[in-house]
């Protein structure tokens, strides 16, 4: 299987049912992206594949051969992103564990709605559980981050 990650094709030839999610922390070394729940009800491991975010805990690596695969680690060059900047702005991280699932899925969100409303970051951001209760940071943040989209 050809899988490109962060912009580097990679060539994995394992087992095709291996959640990406393991693979990219376990054999590529990527450990920005978190385990949550290993179900799909948490969003902490939340990646962009072609552009768009899923959850890599249950996306086989089969499902991502040919495909971009796109973590937290490579969103900047230099780590300040637009959403991170505004992510430490507005003092949104608390225990920080949900945060790379959270900034990936608004980064998401602000490419397929660069101008949401709050009931829009609400039903956008939904799936991703911020157990420290931070969400109305992560509203402002996003806000704030889509008005320097204008």
């Amino acid at each position: 299987m050809q899988i490109k990650v962060n912009g580097v094709e990679r060539s994995y030839d394992g087992d095709p049912k291996l959640p990406l999610l393991w693979y990219l922390r376990d054999v590529l070394g990527l450990t920005g992206t978190k385990y949550g729940c290993g179900m799909a009800l948490c969003g902490a491991c939340t990646v962009h594949q072609d552009g768009k975010a899923i959850l890599s805990c249950v996306t086989d690596v089969s499902q991502a051969s040919g495909k971009e695969i796109t973590t937290i680690e490579a969103i900047s060059k230099n780590g300040l992103h637009p959403v991170q900047q505004k992510w430490i702005e507005f003092n949104v991280p608390q225990c920080g564990y949900c945060q790379p699932g959270q900034i990936m899925k608004a980064i998401s969100l602000l490419k397929e709605n660069p101008k949401p409303s709050d009931e829009d970051i609400e039903a956008g951001m939904a799936g991703n559980i911020c157990r420290c209760g931070t969400y109305q940071r992560i509203r402002a943040a996003i806000k704030a981050a889509a008005g320097e989209n204008a």
